[in-house]
């Protein structure tokens, strides 16, 4: 019933491929419209407006090794990597 199409993407002037599965998949969500981006240039247009995080440095509470976390670390408060963070969380 579908066929892959070939279209010129929007913002690279690339050609892609809307294939005949994307295609079907598109019909089973109701989409409309088809897409006028390349899957490159839909990834970098949702990363454009997302803010890189900065991570910061701690030592692991656990192991003691080197930890890197998304916010500021206080001295409360115990920081772990993401081993141990992954191990305490299994319990």
């Amino acid at each position: 019933m579908y066929q892959d199409k070939t279209i010129i993407c929007k913002d690279c002037g690339n050609e892609f491929v809307f294939t005949a599965g994307e295609q079907e998949f598109y019909a089973e969500k109701g989409f409309e419209n088809e897409p006028t981006r390349c899957k490159e240039c839909r990834i970098a247009r949702k990363n454009n407006g997302r803010e890189k995080r900065e991570l910061h440095t701690a030592v692991c509470a656990e192991c003691g090794g080197e930890a890197k976390v998304p916010f500021i670390p206080r001295d409360d408060r115990p920081v772990y990597c993401s081993e141990c963070f992954s191990k305490k969380n299994e319990l």
